[in-house]
Parts: C-alpha cells; sequence; structure tokens
C-alpha cells in the first residue's frame, strides 16, 4: 500500500477482512501488528477496540476504484478499549501499527493505492 501523495510506502503486506466473521475478528487475538503490515476491513464505518491486546493507527478510506482510495479519517495510536468515532464516508478501514501514519506523513484527503490485494 503506498501514500500517492507522499509516495512513501504505507505497508507492505495488507490482509484483507471482507466475511462477517473475518470483519468482526479483524485483529483480535493477536499480540501485535509487525511494521510494514496491516488490516483491511471492508464495510467498515467504525472501529472498536475491545479485548485488543496494543494501540493501532486506523486509515478510514473512501474508495475511488478497485485499487485507489482517499483517506478520509485518521486515527492515530487509538488504544485498546476504545471506541472510534463513526466515519460516513469510510468504505473502509485499515489497521496498521501505531505510529505507521505519522510515520508516512500520511493525512486526511491524501490518495493511496493497494497493489496487489492478499485475501484473509
Amino acid at each position: 500500500m503506498v501514500n500517492l501523495d507522499t509516495s512513501r510506502e504505507i505497508a507492505a503486506r495488507v490482509g484483507v477482512a471482507r466475511s462477517f466473521w473475518a470483519r468482526g475478528r479483524g485483529l483480535l487475538g493477536r499480540r501485535a501488528l509487525p511494521e510494514g503490515e496491516g488490516l483491511l476491513i471492508e464495510h467498515c464505518r467504525q472501529i472498536h477496540m475491545f479485548f485488543m491486546a496494543f494501540p493501532i493507527d486506523v486509515l478510514h478510506v473512501q474508495r475511488l476504484s478497485r485499487t485507489e482510495g482517499r483517506v478520509a479519517r485518521v486515527l492515530d495510536t487509538i488504544r485498546p478499549f476504545r471506541v472510534g468515532p463513526l466515519v460516513w464516508r469510510s468504505d473502509y478501514v485499515i489497521e496498521l501499527p501505531p505510529g505507521t501514519a505519522g510515520r508516512t506523513g500520511t493525512q486526511a484527503g491524501h490518495r493511496i493505492r493497494l497493489e496487489p490485494i492478499e485475501e484473509r
């Protein structure tokens, strides 16, 4: 996944959660999310951090095409046992290791590209 506005790689590997069960499970049960990895959750306008073991960055993304999107909102280092805001313009979210958005300069309004997509 690449930020097209900064030309920086956001994540080298991004899994996709499309099914009801995969979307509900998300990153639950994992102890960490390694640098360079992420999880795309389809049809998602709000996330929760209940029972999570670690903080994450979250990109709410509005779909522009099959492989491109525009960041609608960035949540920096959201901690466990929190609920994120409802983002109506969000078609999907991308969960990333904490600090990724800041390190890559990713901000609301930036365009991102996802290729190829790995199914989860």
